[in-house]
């Protein structure tokens, strides 16, 4: 297992601003983002299910102002925190593409899986 540094743990606050980096799929370079929820991180594809746009309204923001939901900033649809699953709005069922990271000693590490790697 390979892991790549993404950000310090501290960087995320829950409910807060998320850390954007990218990630390498298949040769081709895609936006991702990590936030905090509850306690633990999750990472996914800065894509909207609905259509392929970044959620993120402006840089590392992505949850809406209750902190409970993230929100894309183009459609409104809103998507839970934990699974990236769609909750409502024009995603249509359709959640994000989560992306395996793991907090370990203070870090959050983006855990590479087969040839993704960190862009």
């Amino acid at each position: 297992m390979n892991r790549h540094p993404v950000c310090a743990s501290d960087e995320l606050a829950d409910g807060g601003p998320g850390v954007c980096f990218a990630v390498e799929r298949c040769g081709i370079s895609e936006a991702a983002f990590v936030v905090r929820f509850r306690g633990q991180v999750y990472a996914y594809l800065n894509r909207c299910g609905h259509q392929p746009v970044e959620l993120d309204w402006r840089p590392g923001e992505f949850f809406d102002d209750s902190g409970l939901y993230l929100i894309c900033a183009t459609h409104g649809a809103l998507y839970a925190p934990d699974s990236g699953r769609c909750l409502g709005g024009r995603c249509n069922g359709k959640g994000l593409a989560a992306v395996p990271v793991a907090e370990i000693d203070g870090q959050i590490f983006l855990i590479e899986e087969g040839s993704d790697s960190v862009g």
